[in-house]
C-alpha cells in the first residue's frame, strides 16, 4: 500500500514515515502543502495523510483541490485542532477521517487500515 504523508514537523514526519515503512507501507513525504498537493494530484496513492496546518497551502485547501479533481483517494486529516467545529470543517471539506494529535501508533494504523479497506466516497 502506497501513501502520501504531508507533515511540516520534520521530526514527526520522519518518525511517522519510519513507523509506516516498518508496517509495510510505501511512503512518499512532503513537508509543505504545495509539494504535498502536487504529489497528491499527480501520483496514485491508496491513502493520503495530511496535517491540517501546513506552510504554503493548508490541509483543507489540499483536500478541496484533490476532491475538485475527482480524486477519490481516502484522506486522513491529522491536526492538533480538536474542536468539533474543526473536525466538522475537515470532514465537510472532503476528508474521510480526522485524527487528533497526539495519537498513538496503534490508532493511526487502525484508521489507515479502515480507510484503505473501505469503498471510496461517491462524489
Amino acid at each position: 500500500m502506497k501513501l502520501l504523508l504531508v507533515e511540516d514537523s520534520c521530526r514527526l514526519l520522519d518518525a511517522l514515515a519510519h513507523i509506516l515503512k516498518k508496517h509495510g507501507y510505501i511512503v512518499d513525504t512532503a513537508s509543505d502543502g504545495e509539494i504535498g498537493c502536487d504529489l497528491a494530484t499527480t501520483n496514485h496513492y491508496d491513502v493520503l495523510v495530511l496535517d491540517r496546518m501546513l506552510p504554503k497551502k493548508d490541509g483543507l485547501s489540499i483536500i478541496k483541490e484533490v476532491r475538485n479533481r475527482n480524486i477519490t483517494t481516502p484522506i486522513l486529516l491529522v491536526s492538533a485542532r480538536d474542536s468539533t467545529n474543526d473536525q466538522s470543517d475537515g470532514l465537510s471539506a472532503g476528508a474521510d477521517d480526522y485524527l487528533i494529535k497526539p495519537f498513538t501508533t496503534d490508532e493511526l494504523l487502525a484508521r489507515l487500515r479502515k480507510l484503505i479497506h473501505s469503498p471510496p466516497q461517491v462524489q
